[in-house]
């Protein structure tokens, strides 16, 4: 079971069921869903709520949900790293808010959960997600090709940036 973590402003708890429509509601919005496409109250559920393989925190702020930031684990001990996404309220954005969930969760994983490397994968056009990335210490990679569709069903890049234990 993932543990509560306190940042300097936003603290990140486990994601439960009852969070499942506030998350909905979140994803709903057009600065949001035109990253995060086609999530709707169900699709919520069973990706962000129930999903087994992805440790998902919601974000809050004074008690309000006001994002999610999740995580996968490679769990190869030759390959051992994880990778993280995370995404936030819009009327919550250019307050610091995300860069302290980001780094609270890399901080975690660093530390506690003994990783050396943490991934990431914005959109390349996806210039707050970089920029909060980079303020935490990740590095740009290089770009991978159609990684991903957008909210159109069209290929999208993505730039590959990671962390490293040292560059925290």
């Amino acid at each position: 079971m993932a543990t509560r973590l306190h940042g300097s402003r936003v603290t990140l708890r486990p994601a439960i069921s009852a969070d499942a429509q506030a998350l909905a509601d979140i994803l709903a919005q057009p600065e949001v869903s035109r990253w995060w496409p086609r999530y709707d109250h169900a699709r919520v559920r069973d990706v962000l709520v129930e999903n087994s393989d992805t440790i998902v925190y919601v974000i809050t702020l004074s008690d309000d949900v006001i994002g999610s930031v999740q995580y996968v684990e490679e769990p190869a001990r030759d390959y051992r790293h994880a990778s993280l996404d995370l995404f936030l309220d819009p009327a919550e954005h250019g307050k610091g808010l995300a860069t302290d969930a980001v780094r609270t969760l890399v901080r975690h994983l660093v530390y506690d959960r003994s990783h050396h490397r943490i991934a990431v994968y914005p959109a390349v056009d996806n210039d707050r997600a970089i920029k909060t990335f980079s303020r935490v210490g990740f590095q740009s990679v290089g770009v991978m090709r159609h990684y991903e569709r957008d909210a159109n069903g069209t290929w999208q890049d993505c730039l590959l940036m990671d962390l490293l234990e040292h560059d925290l």
